[in-house]
Parts: C-alpha cells; sequence; structure tokens
C-alpha cells in the first residue's frame, strides 16, 4: 500500500501530457565484458517519461510506446488507484511517472509514499549500496600480477567515491580465457579485492551463467576465506543444481548466499527461493516493476529470502532503488553503476561509507531539465 488518500488526489485531475523521450547517459570508463556479454561501453540512452496532471510535472522511467501512451491520456488519475493506494496493474506502465507525480503533490519523498513504517524514517534515509562496475576490464593483459593490479585500480576509484562494498565479475573460463588460466583469474581478483577493500567490506561476484557446477565448487573453495556476501547467476537456474551446490556449500562450511533473478529469470525461482535453494530475488526494478516488486516482498514476508533488484545500465536505477529499500524489510542492497545523464542533476543524492544516501526532496529527487529532455522526444500525446 502507500501512505497517501487517492480520494485527496482530486476527481477532477486527468492526465494532461505524456511525453517519452532517450536520454544519453555516460560513465567515467568503459565498461568491459562479463562472462557472455562484449565490452559494454561508456553508456547509452535510456527511456524517460514526462507527465502532467493537475498542472503537476512529474518525470520517471517509461517504456510506453505512443499507442498507449494514448490510450491513457485523459484518464482520471484518482481512477488508476485502488483504495489502499496501490497502483492497479493495468496502469503499471506509467508507475515510475506516478510515483514521481504523488511525492510532487503530497510533498513527499517517494520513499515515504511506500514505506513499510513512515514513523520510523526520521532524518537522514540511507541503504546499503555496491559498487557493481568490476567487469573484466584486464583481458588484454597477460601478466596475472598486473592484471590484478588493474582491476584493484578500479576499485580504488570505487572507494574514492564512498563505496565499500563491491560486486565483482566472474566467468573468465566461460568464453574468455582457458578453464585453468580463467579460474585462476577470478580468484586472483577477488582475493587482490578482499585485501584491499579490507575485512568488513561485503564482496558479491557476479558470473553471469558462465560457470557449471564444478567450476563454482571450485571456485568457492579457492576464495573461501574471502567470505563472499553472495554468489550470483553461477549457472542458468535448475533447482537439482542448487539443491547440490546448497548441500555442498553447507559441508564444507560456505556461508556464501546464492542469488538469482536477474534477466530472463526461471519462473519457478520464486518458488525455489521459498524452498531454501536461493537465498536473493534480483528481479529487474525497472522492468518487473516498482508495484510487481512491492507485491512480491508481501508475497514473501513469511520466508528469509532478500531482494536486491537489478538496477545496470540505465541510469535511472541508481536512484529509483534508494526509495524501493523503504518498502520492505528484506532489501539487501542497492546497484549502483556510477555515470552521468545529460540534464539531469542527481547530485542530491550520495555515497558515503557504503550507503547510499537518498534525498528528502519530493518524488524522486532527481532534477530534470525540461528543455533537455524535449530535445530529445520520441513522441508527446
Amino acid at each position: 500500500m502507500l501512505h497517501f488518500d487517492p480520494d485527496e488526489i482530486g476527481k477532477d485531475v486527468r492526465i494532461e501530457e505524456i511525453s517519452q523521450g532517450e536520454i544519453p547517459f555516460k560513465r567515467p570508463r568503459i565498461a568491459g565484458k562479463n562472462a557472455r556479454l562484449d565490452t559494454h561501453g561508456w553508456g547509452g540512452k535510456f527511456p524517460l517519461g514526462f507527465l502532467r496532471a493537475g498542472g503537476i510535472g512529474a518525470f520517471g522511467w517509461c517504456t510506453l510506446g505512443r499507442q498507449q501512451a494514448e490510450k491513457f491520456s485523459g484518464l482520471p488519475l484518482k481512477a488508476l488507484f485502488g483504495g489502499d493506494g496501490t497502483l492497479l496493474p493495468p496502469y503499471r506502465g506509467l508507475e515510475f511517472l506516478l510515483l514521481d507525480w504523488l511525492g510532487k503533490r503530497f510533498h513527499k519523498p517517494v520513499y515515504k509514499l511506500v514505506a513499510r513504517d513512515p514513523a520510523a524514517l526520521n532524518g537522514t534515509f540511507s541503504v546499503p549500496v555496491y559498487d557493481t562496475t568490476i567487469y573484466f576490464d584486464e583481458l588484454h593483459i597477460k601478466n596475472d600480477r598486473e592484471a590484478v593490479d588493474f582491476i584493484l585500480s578500479e576499485v580504488s576509484e570505487g572507494l574514492g567515491r564512498g563505496h565499500r562494498h563491491f560486486k565483482i565479475k566472474i566467468g573468465r573460463p566461460g568464453m574468455w580465457m582457458g578453464l585453468s588460466e580463467g579460474l585462476k583469474r577470478d580468484v586472483d581478483i577477488v582475493m587482490g579485492i578482499r585485501s584491499l577493500a579490507g575485512p568488513e567490506a561485503k564482496l558479491m561476484v557476479d558470473a553471469n551463467n558462465g560457470y557449471n557446477l564444478n567450476l563454482a565448487r571450485e571456485f568457492l573453495s579457492a576464495t573461501k576465506d574471502a567470505r563472499l556476501y553472495w554468489l550470483e547467476e553461477a549457472f542458468h537456474e535448475d533447482n537439482m543444481l542448487y539443491r547440490e551446490l546448497r548441500r555442498w556449500m553447507k559441508e564444507q562450511g560456505i556461508g556464501t548466499l546464492i542469488a538469482d533473478g536477474e534477466g530472463h529469470a526461471c519462473e519457478a525461482l520464486v518458488d525455489w527461493a521459498r524452498k531454501g535453494l536461493v537465498d536473493v530475488l534480483q528481479y529487474d526494478l525497472r522492468s518487473y516493476g516498482f508495484f510487481n516488486w512491492m507485491d512480491l516482498c508481501r508475497e514473501l514476508e513469511p520466508f528469509e529470502i532478500l531482494c536486491a533488484p537489478h538496477n545496470y545500465g540505465g541510469f535511472y536505477g541508481n536512484y529509483a532503488q534508494g526509495h524501493f529499500a523503504a518498502a520492505t524489510d528484506k532489501f539487501a542492497f542497492a546497484e549502483f553503476d556510477v555515470a552521468e545523464a545529460e540534464g539531469i542533476d542527481a547530485s542530491a543524492y550520495r555515497i558515503r561509507e557504503g550507503r547510499l544516501e537518498v534525498p528528502p526532496d519530493e518524488g524522486f529527487g532527481l532534477k530534470v531539465d525540461k528543455a533537455v529532455f524535449d530535445s530529445y522526444l520520441n513522441y508527446r500525446v
């Protein structure tokens, strides 16, 4: 549920405008390969929408096509919500726009609208965050020591930005290197980052399905002293493999969590999580949806399952996830892919000592230059 009264929107408030464009964003350095994809590059574009209703303008992630937007144009806002403030499923393509609009209408940050316990949100609101930019950027370096040092220089950049926790891409033996040398480099890099980041840092690893069960076991054995927080997408979802990996990890005294759910996740994944085979669910916040995630969190309340929505590669998720974190007690980590987007001021957000500080500004707290946005329009209805 959301903490506002839909009756206070006003029965005559209607959607006056929906527009959408693609905004360029750029990282401070090129993002390299992962276990299955080539170089990710400097950045790209992400879909941003604008909605005006009752004279209030709001921005948010939006993938609506023109025809769908035309169907929504003119609708009364109050009719889009259930009595408890939940956005009805047919209108969830507008959810980020509407959350920003509600924040501006009721003069609240989104996190106070969606919070499980709004009364507890006094003072600075912050959530644990990790640097997700540690990719296969060193494949051109043949010497293993030099390769590790190269990656450690990137980790040092993250430490300088306020990060204390890191997710590290692994899976080099799946495509880009030979089995033994690729696994060795995966291990050496993880152990090097542990030494640099210190014993309190939480380190996550992501194989992007580039391992099999045997490689996963070898890797976890070799990195046991690094005390990894989670292993993500070790291999394609398979409950039999998960069960065997879990049994083996318990036998070996390895407490690393199992994380999965990014991308085209197996439909049975939630059921497997309920059965204890997966510890951390990672559906993408933007494509799976803010309200769908809230529904899922309520469904999973009886279970010890953490949520850590995927947010890489689209700028906007860096910030929206901080607000979503307030909606559940089981939020594990925010994922941060550092970048700047043209015409968007995100300076109200800060990363300090491994936490993302979320501003108390209205809506999502992002300041968008409307003229820049209009220069990248795909449509306006």
